[in-house]
Order: C-alpha cells, then sequence, then structure tokens
C-alpha cells in the first residue's frame, strides 16, 4: 500500500485525512467511498450541507468561474455532526455566479458513515480535461491524447489503467531529455542504457525541469500502482500523481515562454538598434 504519498513542493502532499467538499466534487472519482470515523463526522456533515464557493471549469461558458450552493427547493441544513449519517441518496447542487442556469449537480449515496458519489453531470472528465488543454504544446505525438484518456479512466474508476498512461507521460519526458542529451560530447549512452530509472533521471538532471527531478520517486509510484497495487488505491493516488505530472509539464512551459520571450526581446532590440543607427 502508498502508506505515505507526498510529492515535494506540491500542495497535494497526502497529509488529509478526507478530501475537502470541493476535491470530493470535482477530482473524486464516482463510486469511490470515504468513510468518516466518529469524531470526524462533521467533515462528512459539511459535504451534505456544502454552502460555500469553489472555482472550477464552466462548460456553459468554456471557461472557469465561480460556483455558489445552489438550493433549488430551498436552503434547508440540519446542524449536528450526525445529520448526515445513513442518510440515503441525496444532491448537491452548484450553479455558475456568472450565469446561474448553467449548473453542476452530484449525486450522493451515504450509508451509514460513508460517502459515496454515485453519479455527476458533468463528469468529472469534462470538469478536469478543461485544464490540460494548455499541455498540448509540451507533449508531444499522442501523449497529450494519452493524458486526457488517464483522466477519463480515472473518472470512470479505473486506477491501474489510468496509472498506465501516466507512467508512458512520465518515460515520454524522460526520453526528450535523452534525445538532447545524445548530442553532447560527454554523454555515455552504455552506462545510461544499463541505468535504472532513478539513475538515468540522475544522469539527465540538467536537461530535465527541477520538479521532475526533486520528485522522480513519481516513477516508482506508477510502477507500483501498475504492478502491485488495486484500484483503489491507484484511484486515491492518481490526483496527487496528476499534480506532479502537471507541474513538471508547467516548467516546461514557463522554459517555452522565457525561451520565446528572449527571442523577441533580442529580435526587437536588434530592429531598434538598427534603426536607431541609421
Amino acid at each position: 500500500m502508498l502508506q505515505a504519498l507526498s510529492i515535494k513542493g506540491s500542495v497535494l502532499a497526502e497529509n488529509k485525512k478526507y478530501p475537502t467538499p470541493e476535491q470530493f466534487f470535482i477530482d473524486f472519482p464516482l463510486y469511490e467511498t470515504v468513510e468518516y470515523e466518529d469524531p470526524d463526522l462533521d467533515q462528512g456533515w459539511e459535504v451534505k450541507y456544502y454552502d460555500g464557493t469553489f472555482d472550477s471549469y464552466c462548460p456553459g461558458c468554456n471557461s472557469h468561474s465561480i460556483f455558489r450552493r445552489y438550493w433549488p427547493n430551498g436552503r434547508h441544513i440540519s446542524y449536528g455532526n450526525e445529520k448526515w449519517v445513513d442518510a440515503g441518496i441525496f444532491s448537491v447542487q452548484v450553479a455558475c455566479t456568472r450565469d446561474a442556469s448553467h449548473n453542476l449537480t452530484f449525486i450522493i449515496l451515504a450509508t451509514g458513515t460513508t460517502l459515496q458519489k454515485i453519479g455527476q453531470t458533468p463528469s468529472v472528465a469534462t470538469l478536469n480535461v478543461y485544464d490540460i488543454k494548455k499541455y498540448s504544446k509540451t507533449l508531444s505525438g499522442n501523449y497529450y491524447r494519452e493524458f486526457t484518456k488517464a483522466i477519463g479512466l480515472a473518472a470512470h474508476g479505473v486506477g491501474i489503467g489510468s496509472f498506465v498512461y501516466l507512467r508512458r507521460i512520465f518515460e515520454s519526458l524522460i526520453e526528450e531529455a535523452h534525445v538532447e542529451a545524445q548530442h553532447l560530447d560527454s554523454w555515455d549512452e552504455a552506462a545510461f542504457q544499463s541505468a535504472k530509472m532513478n539513475e538515468k533521471i540522475k544522469m539527465l538532471e540538467e536537461l530535465l525541469p527541477k520538479f521532475l527531478v526533486e520528485n522522480r520517486a513519481m516513477y516508482a509510484i506508477l510502477s507500483k500502482g501498475i504492478h502491485e497495487l488495486g484500484e483503489s488505491e491507484c484511484l486515491a493516488a492518481f490526483p496527487i500523481v496528476k499534480v506532479g505530472i502537471e507541474l513538471v509539464l508547467d516548467e516546461k512551459l514557463e522554459a517555452i515562454r522565457k525561451k520565446q520571450k528572449l527571442e523577441d526581446a533580442k529580435k526587437a532590440i536588434s530592429a531598434l538598434g538598427s534603426k536607431v543607427g541609421r
């Protein structure tokens, strides 16, 4: 089992006992269960009687928006941490603050002290895929499509399959750096081919995003998920590892942006210099 899963520098290091209501609504896959211990029943109450706001992709607006709890039959809150226990099926609806006709709906089953999301519209995949569109610029070949497949699989409760795609993406990032390294005079291809992944990353650390180098344990986590862990364990770890991959890609995006900015500045300064020198 993954007893202590953390990613250095990530806000999603696994140090929370339960998902927040927002995480449960937006990121948590269907049919996964959360069981609350008696001292923590207030955490389950906050899901059923959620009355806050959060940021999410709005399909109606085709952009991010703030969503607020919508009470179609009036605001009814039962106070008392145990009031949600064994409540059966209930729904939580939230409305876009830009356009109240744009709603997200989550259908939840409370059995004893366990909550299970059994339906939602739009789907988990729809709400999450929008945010990774920017990575199409950094993921070569079909790897962007595989990233969306990983999200879709996790959304439908297929944890091991989602890990397969995430590991392929991780390996593609290593291979990109490997291809670049082969042009270096000091490169030792034979040593690289015989090395384990952890050693390969160390050999390529000057060509890889810093976050990936510091969190190279992600590869071991993905491999263990594929070969040893069950579906539920992979699903529980998926949001954390996904964020890790995203942070690596964010670093690559920033490098691309900086390189383009430098090139544009050089051209502009050169053009200005030519103009002034006339």
